[in-house]
C-alpha cells in the first residue's frame, strides 16, 4: 500500500510518501513545499493545491492520510491550516484518492506509544521507523507520521477484521 502524509500549512506543507512492504515501510519521497510569504493567500493555495496533485500523479498514492484539525488559541492559524487542508483533500478526491485523518494523538501514539510526544520525539521514531540516517525535518517528520500512523492502523484493523473470522 502506498500512502501519502500530509502535514499542510499555507508557508511550509510537509509532505511524505511511504510504501508498505510487508513489516517495513519504504521512503519514497519527502519534501516540504515552501509557499512564499509575499503571496497572496489565494495564491498560497493553489501552489498547494498544483503541487499536490503533480506529486499524486507522479507518485500515484492509494490513500491521503492527513491530521484532523485540532483546537488552538490562534483562530486566524487555525483557518488557515483548514484551507491548506481542503487543498490536499480536493488534490486527492480529484485523482480519485480516498482520505483519511487522524487525531494528534493517534498520530503520536501510533509512531511513539505516547499520545503526549513531543515534536523531537516524533522526529526520532520517524527517523527510527524508516531507518533514516537523521531525523526529517519537522514538516517532513509529521507527514512521514501521518502516513506511518495509517499503515499501522490499517494493520490493527486488518488483524482485528481476521480475529473476528476465525474467533
Amino acid at each position: 500500500m502506498r500512502v501519502l502524509g500530509v502535514d499542510p500549512g499555507t508557508r511550509r506543507t510537509g509532505v511524505g510518501i511511504l510504501e508498505a512492504q510487508g513489516n517495513r515501510y519504504a521512503l519514497l519521497h519527502t519534501e516540504i513545499l515552501r509557499i512564499a510569504d509575499k503571496l497572496a493567500l489565494a495564491q498560497k493555495l493553489c501552489e498547494i493545491y498544483q503541487s499536490l496533485t503533480a506529486l499524486i500523479r507522479l507518485h500515484r498514492p492509494e490513500i491521503l492520510a492527513l491530521e484532523n484539525v485540532f483546537y488552538g488559541k490562534d483562530i486566524p492559524s487555525m483557518v488557515k491550516i483548514g484551507e491548506a487542508r481542503a487543498c490536499a483533500m480536493i488534490a486527492a478526491s480529484e485523482q480519485g484518492i480516498p482520505v483519511v485523518e487522524y487525531t494528534p494523538a493517534r498520530i503520536k501514539q501510533s509512531v511513539t506509544g505516547n499520545g503526549r510526544a513531543s515534536k523531537e520525539q516524533m522526529q526520532q521514531m520517524v527517523k527510527v521507523l524508516l531507518n533514516l540516517k537523521a531525523p526529517p525535518p519537522s514538516d517532513s517528520a509529521d507527514a512521514l507520521a501521518v502516513a506511518i500512523c495509517h499503515l499501522h492502523c490499517k494493520k490493527k484493523s486488518h488483524v482485528s477484521i481476521l480475529d473476528r473470522k476465525t474467533g
